[in-house]
This record gives structure tokens, sequence and C-alpha cells, in this order.
């Protein structure tokens, strides 16, 4: 017997909103309904009040209608307001998921999704009380009105039935021909938006090295390629739209004749009034489609939106929930650790294997592309490994909670971004701000007395990405964060890629100071003032683990590797390359 496939997060986050739409369709239902009573009056005022020429009955039906229609008024305000609740909860519901989402395929795939997927949220939640959906929702209404219509004459039913089926007939050739191009449409502007924010991001090397020009030449010709396919998709619905307005008059007038010819053969029960009364409804029983027609581009949006969110979900599962474990003391295992980028794709290191106990500072040594960023992001849990393991205290890094870790850790990643907000924001990690823990952090990074001279003092903006600071600002920032709340793990990649000397020496007494508290720190670093406080070395080549000991001994080692290569070098001997690994 097959499993039957479990929804997706999408629509169970859907189905918990069934109420909802259960109530609206109630009040749709009923709202549509009385959107006859101005018909019913009209065709009372002609037989009643007309023939009986009675002013009382005149203005009682006249108050009825009145009624009806202050009703049918209230009962759309509730049908809107309670779909809009619907995107409400919707949006509560998937937004935090969404978000997280979008951090995790940024770190594990380096997907710069940007804003979309919120976007994205966005046009479904509103979608909800949109035009779209209540004419969807009226559809019931017009399968009664057409009832009504086989009523009074099967044959004003059948040209009714005839209306719908080539007004939906128009709905699906506009589908056909609309949502293709709709959706490369949508492609290409977010293309465009992508590019324009990647751009911004780097406007002062495009400033500087005249790029500015050929820049917008080739965003220009993004946008003209977007702008164009959305014109060509609003042209074609423009046409269908009319095709289903045409429809939606021709027959309302057809049924007027139809009824004027049943009625001179006396076929026509009810008398005159019933030519009109079967005129209106015809126009209502299309109304829905006629509508949905017209808001089709809002349909193919959301067609879009949710496959784009529904594919983000996929491949971002959402974690499952693990047991607390208690804090840890960070006993650091790496065990025959092969990692890359993505599986299949050729692994950055292949094989590495150490200990550190707490209290150790490990610096890891090798060149450029040697692996120690990808080293670094997969101690931190942030990619997992293709082979082998990193456990701290134990158990897998990348299972742990990161809310949970996060207060117990630090990281100082090689490229620095600051986030918008406060110093002390970005200090405490954009958590309750722990004074003291606040000003330890930065005077043991040596920034404590420069952010007490600033006007605002803790409180000073950074900008976006730290674009206030300078660059060795925002590295002490960095470390400062990184730092804060004594954490018992820390990883530092070249955190003293834009330090002064005076930065240099902070950061060697911060080491100095953690390790005293028990902190096992690994620190990416060539600086002899850094080296000076480590315990171990790890040298690293091509992603391969070289030497790995106490600092002297493979300082040691790498001291004679160099004293031999230059004595190759000056008898022409040969050296392999495995040799020079330093």
């Amino acid at each position: 017997m097959p499993v039957p496939a479990v929804p997706s997060e999408l629509r169970q986050a859907l189905a918990k909103l069934t109420p909802f739409f259960w109530r609206a369709f109630v009040f749709a239902t009923i709202g549509g309904l009385l959107v006859l009573g101005p018909t019913v009056y009209m065709f009372e005022v002609y037989d009643r009040v007309v023939n009986s020429r009675n002013e009382l009955t005149l203005a009682m039906l006249t108050l009825i209608v009145l009624l009806a229609i202050v009703v049918m008024e209230l009962l759309e305000w509730a049908r809107a307001e309670t779909l809009r609740e619907a995107g409400a909860a919707l949006d509560q519901a998937l937004a935090p998921r969404i978000f997280n989402a979008i951090h995790v395929a940024h770190l594990k795939q380096g997907a710069a999704l940007g804003v979309q997927p919120m976007v994205d949220l966005r046009v479904v939640r509103d979608f909800f009380h949109g035009p779209a959906l209540g004419a969807a929702m009226e559809t019931p209404v017009a399968l009664i009105l057409l009832i009504l219509l086989f009523v009074i004459h099967p044959l004003l039913g059948w040209v009714a039935l005839a209306g719908a089926v080539l007004q939906t007939g128009v709905s699906w050739l506009n589908e056909r021909s609309t949502s293709p191009v709709m959706l490369e449409a949508n492609r290409s502007d977010m293309g465009a938006r992508t590019y324009v924010d990647g751009t911004l991001r780097h406007s002062d090397v495009v400033a500087a090295l005249g790029m500015e020009q050929d820049m917008r030449r080739r965003w220009l010709r993004l946008y003209d390629e977007g702008l164009g396919l959305q014109s060509r998709a609003s042209d074609r619905a423009a046409v269908f739209q009319s095709i289903g307005k045409f429809f939606q008059t021709t027959l309302a007038s057809a049924l007027l004749g139809l009824g004027a010819w049943l009625l001179l053969r006396n076929q026509l029960p009810g008398g005159p009034g019933m030519m009109i009364v079967g005129s209106v409804l015809g126009g209502r029983v299309l109304a829905p489609l006629v509508q949905v027609v017209s808001q089709w581009r809002a349909v193919i949006q959301l067609r879009g939106a949710w496959e784009r969110l529904e594919q983000i979900l996929e491949r971002q599962p959402a974690p499952t929930p693990n047991m607390p474990l208690p804090r840890p003391q960070a006993r650091v295992a790496v065990e025959n650790l092969v990692a890359g980028a993505s599986a299949g794709a050729a692994p950055f290191i292949k094989g590495l294997s150490f200990r550190l106990t707490p209290g150790e500072v490990l610096g890891v040594l090798g060149s450029s592309a040697c692996g120690k960023t990808t080293l670094a992001r997969i101690l931190m849990g942030l990619w997992p490994p293709l082979g082998g393991s990193v456990r701290l205290d134990g158990v897998d890094v990348s299972i742990w909670d990161k809310a949970e870790l996060g207060p117990h850790v630090g990281y100082v990643p090689q490229e620095v971004d600051l986030i918008d907000g406060t110093l002390g924001e970005n200090i405490v990690r954009f958590g309750e701000i722990d004074g003291q823990a606040m000003y330890d952090a930065a005077q043991v990074v040596g920034l404590h007395a420069w952010i007490t001279s600033l006007p605002l003092g803790y409180d000073t903006p950074v900008g976006e990405a730290g674009v206030m600071l300078s660059g060795g600002q925002r590295q002490r920032v960095a470390l400062a964060r990184a730092f804060y709340g004594s954490p018992v793990f820390v990883v530092l990649d070249e955190p003293n890629a834009s330090l002064d000397e005076a930065g240099n020496l902070a950061l060697a007494e911060a080491l100095r100071t953690f390790k005293a508290r028990g902190t096992t720190i690994v620190v990416m670093t060539h600086l002899q003032s850094v080296l000076a406080v480590t315990d171990k070395l790890l040298v690293l080549h091509a992603g391969m683990q070289q030497a790995f000991g106490p600092r002297d001994e493979v300082l040691a080692m790498l001291q004679g590797r160099s004293a031999a290569v230059a004595s190759a070098a000056s008898t022409g001997s040969v050296v392999t390359v495995e040799a020079q690994a330093s």
C-alpha cells in the first residue's frame, strides 16, 4: 500500500487557516445572494407598486432593500477582514521559518536570496484579501444563480451555461498565453533587483575603477528585458480581459432578447419582469469568472511566489528539536575531517585530525586557499563535513542548537561585516544588554576608552555593514562581539587583517586573558605576537595537515624546512613542494 505524501510546510500552514476560509465563504455566499436585492426590488416595484399604486408598499420595499444593501456591505467588510486575518496568521506562522531558511541557505550554499522570500510571503499574504480570491469565493453563488435561470426557463439556463463555458475557456487561454511570459518577466525583474543590490554593496569599487557606466548599461539591459516581457504579458492579458467583458455584456443582452422571445411565445413565467431578472442573473453568473480573468496577473504572481517558497522550505528543512545539552567545556576533537563547499565538489580539507583541551590556543598556519577559512566555518558548525567529524565535548558540533550554543562561543570571520545598529548592540549580539559584560568585552580588545570618548558612546550607530567605522575599528568591534559573555570556545579567522600595531598587541593580550579563563581558542594567523600566545600549531597545505603539535616543535620543524629549502636553492638540489608547506 503506497505511503501518502506528507503535505509541504506551506500546505500544512494553509490547512490551519481552514476556519478563516469557511467563515469568509459563508459571508461571501450570503453577501452574493443579497446582491440580487436591487433586482428583486425593481421587479417588485414594477409588479406590485405600479399595479397597486400603494405608497406604503413602496416604502416597505425600499426599507427592505436598503437594509439588504447595508447587510451586504457589512458582510463584504467581514469577509475582507476575515481573509486579512488569515493572511496575517499565515505570515506570523511562516515568517520566522522563512527568515531562518534564508540564513541557512546563505550559510550552506552561499545562496544570495536577499529579501525575495519575504517578498514572496507578502505576495501570498496579500492575495488572501485581494479581489481574485474574493471572486473565486463567489463562484458557488454564480452556480446558484445558474440554477435559478434553469428554474425560470431551461433555455435561459443553457444559454447562461454556454456563456460560462466560453468564459472558462477564455480563462484557460489566458493562463496558457500569459503565464509563461509573466513568470519569465518576474524572474528578469528579480535578476535586475539582485544586480542592483550587488552593485550597491560594492559601490566603492565600482566608483573607484570607473565601472559605473558599464554596470548601469548592463542593469538597463536586464531591466528593459523584464519590462518588455511584462508589457507583452499585460497586452495579452488585456486582450483576454476585453474578450471576457464582451462575453459578459453579450450574454446579458442575449438573455434579455431570449426572454423577450419566450415572452412573445407565452413561455416565460412571471411576465415581462422576468426578462430583466434573467438578464441580470446571467451577468452575475459570469461576474466571478470575468473578475478572475482581470486579476490573472495576481494569480500568476501568487503561483510563482508559492513555488519559490516551497522550494526554499524544502531545501532547508526545519531543524528537528534536540535534547538540551549542558554548557560546553570546549574539548574539541577533529577526526579524519573531509570538507568542501558541497557534496560532489572537490574537498577543500582532506583528513584533518587533532584535539584541543580547555584553555589551549591553537594557531593555524598556511598559505592562501589552503583551507583555513573552511576549517573555521566547520569548527563553528556552519558547514557540515563531507566526512569525519568535529566534536565539541563529544557532541557533533553541527547538531548543536545554534541558539543554545551561540552564547558560549565566539567567532570572527575573515570578512568582517557588522550589522546595522549601535556599537553596543553589535557587541552584545543584539540581545539583552549586560552592561558589565559589554564593557569587559570592549575593554579586553582596547575599545572601551575610544567608545566612551564618542558623543554617543556605546549608542553610536555603525551604519549598514559598519560603513561608519574604519576597517580596524570594525575588526575590534567584531573581536569584542566574539569575546562577549566569556565564551568557552572561540574561532578567529585572520583577526588581525585590519589591525594596527596597537590593535595587534590588544589582540594578543585578549588571547592571554581568555586563555587564563579556560577558553579554547583557534586562531588563523601568521602574526608573531599572536603565535607567541599559542600552545599548539596546525600547518595546512592544499587542505591537508602537514604538521600538528606543540608550538615550539612545529616552529623548529618549519625553520628546519626553510633552511633545507635555502640550502637546496643555493646548491641546485631538487626539493619537493611538500617540504615547502609553510
